[in-house]
């Protein structure tokens, strides 16, 4: 059963988008996660800040287990090391109880998602104007360049098995999420 209309919101967006937008996802969960850890450390709340705050680490957690090494170079292993600060930074925070690991964490998340929204979004273009096409030439009459009467070839195709749309096929059907969906992890609904 779904605790509001948010979580099946939250839960529809996460199955339905691109790799890129996942991991903005994962960036505003662990952003709110961590402004909640320290809206709760600031009023005392000890459980609710613990909760907060392992559930941004969760977030840091599956960002740094979705880092693809092979392909992402450098990158992903200085991806990989921020995430692992964090990590260290968020404990820091729920052990000592102190707000100053919790803001630096959610300036390096906030800039990160500032990145990964600008990689959605990249800047205009400045505009140049149209290169003019060049009038067509008129072409000398040929026979080439008459429409083509009936032939063997142009005769419509005869319906078979192999012709029919792969969406007729059952192999073709999406697969309906599991409930388990390695997508919905670092979301808690």
């Amino acid at each position: 059963m779904w605790n509001s209309g948010h979580d099946a919101y939250l839960e529809s967006r996460v199955l339905t988008a691109d790799p890129i937008e996942l991991v903005n996802l994962l960036y505003q969960a662990g952003m709110q996660a961590v402004r909640e850890a320290r809206r709760h450390l600031a009023a005392g709340r000890i459980a609710e800040r613990s909760r907060e705050i392992n559930q941004a680490c969760a977030v840091v957690i599956e960002l740094s287990t979705a880092l693809d090494h092979e392909r992402g170079g450098e990158i992903s292993q200085r991806l990989a090391l921020l995430y692992d600060y964090m990590q260290r930074r968020l404990l820091e925070a729920n052990m000592q109880q102190s707000d100053a690991p919790l803001a630096d964490v959610l300036g390096l998340l906030s800039t990160l998602a500032e990145a990964w929204t600008a990689i959605r979004t990249p800047e205009p273009m400045p505009e140049q104007k149209p290169e003019p096409k060049p009038e067509p030439k008129p072409v000398a009459e040929s026979p080439w360049s008459q429409p083509m009467t009936e032939s063997a070839y142009s005769q419509p195709v005869v319906e078979s098995p192999w012709s029919q749309p792969a969406a007729a096929s059952a192999w073709a059907q999406p697969a309906a999420p599991e409930a388990d969906d390695y997508r919905l992890r670092a979301f808690s609904f």
